[in-house]
């Protein structure tokens, strides 16, 4: 095992001793010695099982055979999530072959990114997981249920669904993916006709033609973001069956692996004799597992967040810090857009999960020694799944890659460290996504234009008056100040400026797109400007200086200058009302900062 992973490793399970214990413990008093509708009175019974056929009432009526929740984020608005409608009748069917019964337990909200970027929905869209968090926590509240099968893929879903989750932490769970789209456009393309549409050359009738070839079928979108991030990180924490993640929707394969994983569930109940609760399963080394694969392939900052906030659920204290130390001892060792021009499509042909958890535990960068819902250990998640003779199986079938352009070895890897680097300063302390910057791009000092809303950089770009050096510090767009949106618009304008050849970057207390990277950001800023942050304080023209070699964010402005200015006030300006926004006000008051989470559901 690679000595920095472990010391990492090791300080993660000395700072979270305490909360760990109270997790496990409280979970284990959750966990009944029989099934779990034993507990119910014959009321809650009847009602439990009033809506189901004669065979399973019967079934639910005994106390030998388990009941097994679905949980499901399907809609049609979610071309990821869209293949999910068929899946209940799938799995039910599959755990009735095992003596069991599955029952629809609820659906959860899930709102696309994609669709709502640049819109007043946005600001719903961090909030969206915790929602979907409680949603799932209603749903498993019937206490009828002895396992869970769980449907979800996309940006704040899945982490949504694994603060459940691991809240629920009794319960054995399986999560279920449903696969990526088919490869449309190339993303580099698609990127450099949304440049195009931002410099004036062509019209809406060209981006919208661009942009419907790219997103196109049902299905995960191709390119690297928090969505396929999400797959990877519950694959490597054995929540997935092995080399689920990225097999393509409506294919015999995929068919097989969702009965396979409904199967799998029922041989981890109290009933089975082979109890394996989902908070058990995951600890330290897991969420270790997970931050170094989602290093080692570039992806989502969004999970920096995402990855703190369901560890907390389960009683393990994770910081930015530990994303920093990680990266500087994990090698990028694929090429997937943004870091490339590759999709996932690409990586799953190149050897997909398999060559990667090869390579990571070949060189020690994965604790191999973890539980899964296949049993103990990560080796097992270094096999393909394949149709043979009309059967699922799991076969060595890539010894290396298959493209060297998209996956590389560790011993010779893109980049040396993970790509991440987290920057600190008087400003406050944030993190930047390296693995996808140009050479030259990581050192930037240069005068502040601010900006408080990103449409407002978008005006400026497009009336010319940011043709120059400088960084733009967009505030105002934290948790608590807007449920720190996506800032997705900024990406065009800021990419077309970079390529004339200005030396451009950000500094936002908000998010990026989980593709973003071409741009030098500083993003998830704390403290955020509406919660006492010195970014409150900036004005035009001051100097800063951004190092992503040395790990530094500095205001270059004198401290007594400082201390005599006044911090601008958040204007709402009516970002607080629409799309339904006003009925969140609690939950963005209540929003820890970025590097806690930024998370309304635990005590910070």
């Amino acid at each position: 095992m690679n000595k920095k992973i472990l010391a990492i490793t090791n300080n993660i399970i000395e700072r979270s001793k305490a909360t760990r214990a109270a997790y496990l413990k409280k979970i284990e008093a959750q966990k009944s010695q029989t099934v779990h509708r034993a507990n119910l009175s014959c009321g809650n019974l009847a009602h439990g099982f009033a809506a189901c056929g004669k065979e399973d009432k019967q079934i639910l009526r005994g106390l030998n055979h388990s009941d097994i929740a679905i949980v499901s984020a399907y809609n049609d608005m979610l071309s990821a999530h869209q293949p999910y409608e068929a899946y209940p009748k799938i799995i039910k069917q599959a755990i009735r072959d095992t003596g069991g019964v599955a029952q629809f337990a609820g659906g959860v909200p899930a709102m696309c990114d994609g669709v709502t970027q640049g819109q007043p929905g946005m600001d719903l869209s961090l909030m969206s997981r915790d929602v979907i968090a409680m949603s799932t926590a209603i749903a498993l509240s019937h206490n009828m249920f002895d396992g869970a099968v769980i449907l979800g893929i996309c940006d704040k879903i899945v982490p949504g669904l694994l603060i459940a989750t691991m809240t629920f932490g009794h319960l054995p769970t399986v999560f279920i993916p449903a696969g990526p789209m088919p490869s449309g456009i190339p993303n580099k393309e698609k990127a450099r006709v949304r440049q195009q549409f931002a410099k004036g050359e062509i019209g809406v009738e060209e981006l919208l033609e661009a942009e419907s070839a790219s997103y196109h079928s049902p299905g995960t979108c191709t390119f690297f973001g928090t969505a396929n991030s999400n797959q990877l990180v519950v694959e490597v924490m054995g929540l997935h069956l092995p080399g689920a993640s990225f097999v393509s929707p409506n294919t015999q394969l995929r068919e097989e692996l969702t009965k396979a994983a409904s199967r799998q569930v029922t041989r981890l109940t109290q009933q089975s004799g082979n109890y394996m609760p989902a908070g058990k399963m995951i600890d330290e080394r897991s969420i270790v597992n997970a931050i170094v694969a989602l290093l080692a392939t570039g992806g989502s900052t969004n999970l920096t967040m995402h990855i703190i906030a369901f560890a907390k659920a389960a009683g393990i204290i994770v910081n930015f810090q530990d994303f920093n130390d990680l990266s500087d001892a994990v090698p990028l060792i694929t090429r997937i857009y943004p870091n490339g021009s590759a999709d996932v499509n690409h990586f799953q042909q190149a050897g997909g999960m398999a060559l990667l958890f090869k390579e990571l535990l070949g060189a020690g960068l994965l604790h191999e020694d973890v539980e899964t819902i296949c049993g103990r250990g990560l080796t097992q998640y270094t096999k393909t799944p394949e149709i043979k003779d009309g059967e699922l199986v799991w076969l060595d079938t890539f010894d290396q890659s298959g493209d060297p352009a998209v996956i590389a070895t560790t011993e010779k890897p893109f980049k040396a460290d993970g790509g991440l680097k987290v920057l600190k300063g008087n400003l406050g302390v944030s993190v930047m996504k390296t693995s996808s910057l140009r050479d030259g791009s990581l050192i930037i000092k240069a005068p502040v234009v601010v900006f408080e809303d990103q449409h407002e950089l978008d005006i400026a770009f497009n009336a010319g008056e940011l043709n120059r050096d400088f960084i733009a510090v967009v505030r105002f767009q934290g948790p608590k100040a807007r449920g720190m949106p996506e800032l997705h618009k900024l990406t065009p304008p800021l990419g077309v400026l970079q390529d004339k050849g200005f030396k451009v970057a950000l500094v936002t207390d908000g998010r990026m797109s989980g593709a973003s990277g071409k741009v030098p950001a500083a993003i998830h800023l704390c403290p955020e400007a509406l919660d006492g942050g010195l970014i409150a304080k900036v004005r035009n023209g001051d100097m800063i200086t951004l190092n992503g070699e040395t790990g530094e964010l500095i205001l270059d402005v004198d401290e007594t200058v400082l201390e005599e200015r006044v911090s601008s006030k958040f204007q709402v300006n009516g970002h607080h009302e629409g799309m339904g926004r006003e009925l969140f006000g609690f939950m963005r008051r209540s929003l820890s900062s970025a590097e806690t989470g930024a998370c309304s559901l635990f005590d910070h």
